[in-house]
């Protein structure tokens, strides 16, 4: 009898010909929570994909052991039958269903006749959290009723419900506040004492260290090495994912900003759902050129609105005068703000970032497809040039241009949507959480750009959740709190404490 729950042998996966997973080794015992770590494209996805039976047997080489068996998955319900459930990073809710229909879908309890029997999904869906020790829901609401936080415990309630032996979790903290963050490491230690295994997909490095037991490392697709969290740093597990030793997190700012270029005065923006309540309530700011204004607050605070209504992108009514180059310009809609000189990278790349339907070149050139249009047709030569060139300057990891945009990581998508609006050519630059769910290489190349663009003269608006990133790459750091202006602070020493308090008001 093997003391191994799960064992994957020389996994290798391949697309047109490509390599994502070169003979991968992985063992897992009961109970075991192992932290997968690697850079965006390294496989983690892939292999977990290939666990979980999104790439069924016979399209990959290698074999899974499971449990002492081989186990030969066609579908993913061959693997949540077996015990194995995957959460993805991108939450696969139903927003209009309840609770409780999400909890069951798909597994539906039913009365003789076939109806469906909600009060008994009603009851077992309360018992359901109340093991993760959430008590504060009414589980006949609709999910969309709930946040980000709260839908990703739903998840991990609606893993339990299939009765996971082991559970994947893919960047499953990329959206949650700090206190929704404690609140899943929490309960990834009691499915721990109840002998789930778990494995734990995350940038953040600081929470694999806290939850983790083991730490899988994978780089191009290949098994770095498997150690024991005990003997591990989190400087030593970036060393194993970048082949290299990371002493700086963040590069040198050695730009100069120069004078002030862009000025927004008088932004209110004004709730979508309640027109009495202001989400950002009359902000002024300026922007010098090649300044790298980095925008800090809690969660709620309004950073978002903040841009998004610079940008013509707001969903509700605001109020905002935008100035470029001492001269008022319109930003009422983004084509009019791309016009006018401005680009934005959105919070939400999956929903505003990118054309799911589109190549990974479609989508890079698609905010300037006109300057290829020759008549009645795109100069495919030159659009493909441009493709290339921005592919090279932003490192992004692609087999080809024409593979489709889904099939890149999360942090190589990021880089697509990034290479679209630098195409804009803009004077001031958007970036609305610039590395969510982008790992600690990419992260740095990412914030090399931003330096490189600062050095050009391109003006820089960066909000982050992040006080470290806002702190090492930032020339300026404002804070909004409950939708105001609480600070303006040039980052000359700023410590972190001084930004908390100013977001909190204190």
């Amino acid at each position: 009898m093997s003391d191994y729950l799960l064992e994957m042998k020389g996994i290798v996966k391949q697309f047109d010909g490509v390599r994502a997973l070169d003979g991968i080794d992985i063992r897992l015992r009961a109970g075991e929570c192992a932290g997968l770590c690697g850079e965006n494209g390294a496989g983690k996805s892939t292999l977990m994909k290939v666990l979980s039976g999104v790439y069924p047997h016979g399209t990959y080489d290698g074999e899974i052991i499971w449990d002492g068996k081989p186990l030969h998955a066609k579908t993913i319900r061959d693997t949540e039958k077996a015990g194995i459930v995957i959460i993805h990073q991108e939450l696969m809710l139903v927003p209009e269903l309840s609770v409780a229909e999400n909890l069951f879908l798909g597994h539906e309890l039913t009365l003789p006749g076939g109806r469906m029997d909600y009060a008994a999904m009603n009851r077992r869906a309360e018992a359901l959290l109340a093991e993760l020790n959430i008590r504060d829901v009414n589980v006949v609401l609709p999910v969309k009723q709930y946040g980000g936080g709260h839908q990703q415990l739903f998840e991990i309630a609606r893993a339990l419900n299939k009765n996971a032996r082991l559970l994947i979790l893919d960047e499953p903290s990329s959206s949650l506040t700090a206190s929704e963050i404690r609140i899943l490491l929490d309960i990834m230690r009691s499915l721990k004492a109840k002998g789930v295994t778990c494995v734990y997909i995350s940038h953040k490095l600081d929470e694999v260290a806290a939850i983790c037991d083991t730490v899988v490392v994978i780089r191009d697709g290949k098994h770095i090495a498997t150690t024991p969290m005990a003997e591990m740093s989190v400087d030593r597990i970036i060393a194993q994912m970048v082949g290299r030793e990371m002493n700086q997190l963040y590069p040198t700012r050695l730009h100069t900003p120069g004078d002030t270029i862009f000025e927004a005065r008088n932004v209110t923006c004004y709730d979508a759902d309640n027109p009495q309540r202001k989400r950002v309530d009359n902000i002024s700011f300026t922007v010098r050129q090649g300044e790298i204004v980095g925008i800090s607050g809690l969660v709620g605070a309004g950073r978002t609105e903040l841009v998004s209504a610079i940008f013509g992108a707001y969903n509700g009514p605001y109020e905002a005068e935008v100035w470029l180059d001492g001269r008022r310009i319109d930003t009422g809609t983004p084509l009019k703000a791309i016009r006018a000189g401005l680009a934005m990278v959105p919070e939400d790349r999956k929903q505003h970032g990118i054309v799911p339907d589109l190549s990974v070149g479609q989508n890079i050139t698609l905010s300037v497809l006109g300057e290829f249009a020759r008549a009645t047709r795109i100069d495919q030569e030159a659009e493909l040039k441009a493709i290339q060139q921005e592919i090279a300057s932003t490192r992004l990891k692609t087999a080809s241009p024409y593979l489709p945009i889904t099939g890149l990581s999360g942090g190589n998508q990021q880089k697509a949507v990034l290479s679209k609006m630098l195409l804009t050519r803009p004077r001031v630059l958007i970036l609305d959480e610039p590395t969510r769910g982008v790992d600690v290489g990419a992260k740095y190349e990412i914030y090399q750009l931003m330096l490189d663009l600062a050095s050009q003269g391109v003006a820089i608006i960066m909000v982050s959740s992040e006080m470290q990133e806002v702190l090492g790459v930032s020339d300026r750091v404002l804070v909004v709190a409950e939708g105001r202006l609480r600070g303006d602070f040039i980052n000359d020493g700023l410590t972190q404490e001084t930004v908390l308090a100013a977001a909190l008001d204190v």
